[in-house]
């Protein structure tokens, strides 16, 4: 069965997935961030060393981190995304203010759907755990942050910091009402 026709199904990431899910990061990284991230960064980066840092977010005593796995045919992960507590509530002033922390898809399942059941998964996780709004940060020369935009998020901040010796420009999108994207006609209404 193709990517295209394989049904994805979306349910909460398990420590068992950690090796997976560091997989999925590593590959999509490689993909997504030659030329906006020094190449050294992402040769540097390994499974083993991503896998160890999923297991300890899976694991006892990150409640607060919420992980959503997209799963394909055959019981394999095809996607991942991860949210919580704002890390910048202040920048709003509310803090029932969540934040998608990762949002990835792999290559070779990109377009197809899985990013959209990923993002609204997150979403309304972030809104049983007392969010009335959500932001996420995106490397500005991602092409991909579009997608942010399609999904109801407002570009409203931008930042420049300093990551691996080198100025990474980034966009903040937020979602001011995590009701909008579940309403009729929102990008989380259909199914």
């Amino acid at each position: 069965m193709s990517p295209v026709a394989a049904p994805v199904a979306i349910r909460p990431g398990i420590p068992a997935d950690a090796e997976e899910i560091a997989s999925i990061f590593v590959e999509t990284w490689r993909a997504t961030y030659p030329g906006m991230l020094p190449d050294r960064v992402l040769v540097r980066m390994s499974d083993e060393a991503q896998g160890k840092y999923w297991a300890r977010i899976l694991g006892a005593g990150h409640a607060p981190d919420l992980v959503q796995v997209a799963v394909g045919a055959g019981g394999a992960l095809v996607g991942f995304g991860s949210g919580g507590p704002g890390r910048h509530a202040g920048r709003s002033g509310d803090r029932h203010e969540g934040e998608i922390y990762t949002l990835y898809v792999k290559p070779d399942w990109q377009n197809r759907g899985i990013g959209r059941k990923l993002i609204c998964a997150l979403l309304k996780g972030l809104q049983k755990r007392d969010c009335r709004q959500a932001m996420l940060w995106v490397v500005a020369a991602n092409p991909s942050r579009f997608f942010y935009e399609a999904m109801g998020g407002q570009r409203s901040y931008e930042r420049t910091e300093k990551l691996w010796g080198m100025d990474v420009a980034q966009i903040g999108y937020r979602w001011p009402d995590l009701a909008k994207p579940f309403a009729e006609g929102g990008p989380c209404s259909r199914r």
